[in-house]
């Protein structure tokens, strides 16, 4: 691996900033890049800058970057349906919507992602492929690795170690895929699991699959020496040199405008309300004093935001003041635990200062935030 140098940070200040011929020459038509940052969002940001910033017409890119404890949806996709959202916040791991489509992925150290940046026109992920399993045959020949006709990669013909994604724009395209090294299976599966029953949407869904990491099969194996040996082979493959030039994705005079990029992939508004319109039917089991409540709850969610509430209580549980209120106050809100936490924390005002009402008020608004 090459370290950055000060002459390759000139360089690279030079390809980013100054005219396109500066850029060509200096490049040889082909580049390979890998990020020092482990942030999903920097990372993101970093696909985005160069899709809509390089001419791909002179230049194919290489991007190789990993990312610490994250789930990443497609463009599409809706969080509430392909994760526990409430595990992830536990763990403090990080929610990312990227802008291809695609189903949902789980990243850590333990996992490479590879972008591939041409254009429109020369656009293969087939080939792509190909050639990350050309570079693990060249490492371990005795891999048992294949792609298939739904863009996965496949080991011993059975374990899913690399999905893909895209976004084609007018001009300029851009293919990523993951390869599971020695990802964490164990929280894999568990925040990649739906708690949520009666969600419906139409929405993207994730295909399940099997998975194993490459490390399984091959504990010599490092991720350092996979990056290496498909940037070699992409080298070959472009007729450049084996060079990866590292880059800081949070480095505003190499990538113009990128901070602003990274803050939208942050929002709330963008991971969350960009999700397509979906409705929750499902029935609350409350456990108060020595019964169980039923209690139906019915919500359409659109943006992120509750655009019809319904909850279904036993008459004269709460009195129907308060009940009105609840609903009234969640209707337009966010479909979001912090937000409804407050929301509800207000309205304990106007509740009568009786402790059963209190208790049952309590129990019905702790289970309303559990259920985002």
């Amino acid at each position: 691996m090459v370290l950055l140098s000060l002459k390759n940070c000139l360089w690279l200040s030079c390809v980013l900033r100054t005219p396109k011929a500066c850029f060509w020459s200096t490049a040889n038509g082909g580049l390979i890049i890998q990020s020092v940052s482990n942030d999903v969002y920097q990372n993101l940001a970093v696909e985005d800058w160069i899709h809509d910033h390089m001419d791909l017409e002179k230049q194919q890119v290489l991007f190789l970057w990993r990312n610490s404890p994250a789930v990443v949806i497609g463009r599409h996709q809706n969080p509430w349906q392909e994760c526990n959202l409430r595990l992830l916040r536990q763990k403090n791991i990080k929610l990312a919507r990227r802008r291809s489509g695609g189903g949902t992925v789980y990243h850590d150290l333990g996992n490479i992602n590879l972008t591939f940046f041409t254009t429109r026109k020369k656009y293969e992920r087939m080939e792509n492929l190909k050639l990350v399993v050309k570079a693990l045959k060249a490492l371990r020949p005795q891999l048992d690795v294949h792609v298939t006709d739904r863009y996965d990669i496949l080991l011993d013909r059975q374990y899913k170690i690399s999905g893909t994604a895209a976004k084609l724009g007018r001009t300029s395209a851009y293919h990523h895929c993951t390869l599971l090294c020695n990802a964490d299976k164990f929280v894999l599966s568990s925040v990649l699991k739906s708690p949520y029953e009666g969600l419906k949407s139409n929405a993207t869904p994730s295909v399940p699959a099997s998975v194993k990491n490459l490390f399984e099969e091959d504990p010599s194996l490092t991720s350092e020496m996979l990056l290496d040996a498909i940037a070699k082979e992409y080298a070959v493959r472009h007729q450049i040199d084996h060079h990866i030039t590292l880059i800081n994705p949070a480095d505003e005079t190499l990538l113009p405008g990128i901070s602003n990029k990274t803050k939208e992939l942050q929002t709330w508004e963008w991971v969350y309300g960009k999700t397509p319109k979906f409705s929750i039917s499902t029935c609350l089991n409350m456990a108060y004093k020595d019964s169980v409540l039923d209690v139906k709850v019915n919500m359409d969610v659109k943006h992120g935001r509750i655009e019809v509430c319904n909850i279904d209580l036993p008459e004269q549980w709460l009195p129907p003041g308060l009940y009105s209120e609840l609903v009234k106050n969640l209707t337009g809100s966010k479909f979001c635990p912090n937000e409804t936490t407050t929301l509800v924390t207000t309205l304990l005002r106007v509740c009568p200062q009786d402790n059963e009402l209190h208790s049952r008020w309590s129990l019905l608004c702790e289970n309303m935030i559990r259920l985002m």
